[in-house]
């Protein structure tokens, strides 16, 4: 088994650079780290590259490395790939795999415009995968899906979810031509959620924290909606408000 003390070390240099959206881009890798998420990593059949574990790892009888090289690290190494407060003592580099490709559209889907929070992202790729979605599509200007922090909040759910990067009018126009009603978010010239019936399939669309959805696509879709505010808060977490409006409509 190969072993790494060294934070100076090539392998370090490089993994550590996975921490950037240039640097996962340029060499098609991404991390993962903790117990849960390389598991689930490794459950969904991604490429695992290398285990990266210290020294006072244990691996659970659930957690299968046979076919992965594994690599022992120091503390220190762990300490310097880790963006946790509290490093499990075990990591993964993974393969980036190929986009995932959508060959008809039915079903129901989650579009993201430009959401910048890598939690809030995370948070709704989860949620759309306990309410069952079909996959969801990330619009230009978002963060990146496989940032750190967006893994973390996914739980996982990132590796079982579709989810596809692309231009959200194109997709909107698509999802109207195949008979998915499209339903925006907005504060004005908007009908309440609780006036549309559930949907056997549908789109909704979640935006910019700050912004909301863009003028140009609330313009495009077949109805708009939101959630109204009982109390004296300004508004809802933009994750907070998907997940309320995912489970409505699915009924």
């Amino acid at each position: 088994m190969k072993r790494i003390d060294s934070v100076k070390n090539d392998h370090v240099k490089r993994w550590k650079k996975l921490h950037t959206r240039k640097g996962r881009e340029t060499s098609g890798r991404f991390l993962v780290e903790g117990y849960h998420l390389v598991e689930e990593a490794i459950k969904a059949e991604m490429v695992v590259e290398y285990i990266l574990m210290t020294e006072a790892i244990v691996l659970p009888s659930t957690l299968s490395v046979q076919n992965q090289d594994v690599i022992l690290v120091s503390e220190q190494v762990m300490k310097e790939l880790s963006e946790t407060e509290s490093p499990q003592g075990i990591a993964a580099v993974c393969i980036i795999p190929s986009p995932p490709t959508v060959k008809s559209l039915e079903g129901r889907y989650l579009l993201l415009d430009r959401i910048q929070d890598p939690g809030n992202l995370g948070t709704m790729i989860r949620t759309a995968d306990a309410a069952g979605m079909t996959g969801v599509v990330l619009g230009e200007g978002s963060v990146d899906v496989l940032n750190s922090k967006v893994i973390r909040a996914s739980q996982g759910s990132i590796f079982h979810l579709p989810v596809v990067k692309g231009p959200l009018e194109i997709w909107i126009e698509a999802l109207k031509k195949a008979s998915i009603p499209v339903f925006g978010t907005a504060l004005e010239g908007a009908s309440s959620y609780s006036a549309i019936q559930p949907q056997a399939q549908f789109a909704l669309i979640m935006g910019n924290e700050g912004e909301g959805v863009a003028k140009s696509l609330l313009e495009i879709t077949d109805q708009n909606i939101y959630i109204p505010i009982h109390g004296h808060a300004e508004s809802l977490n933009v994750a907070v408000a998907a997940g309320i409006l995912l489970y409505y409509l699915r009924g």
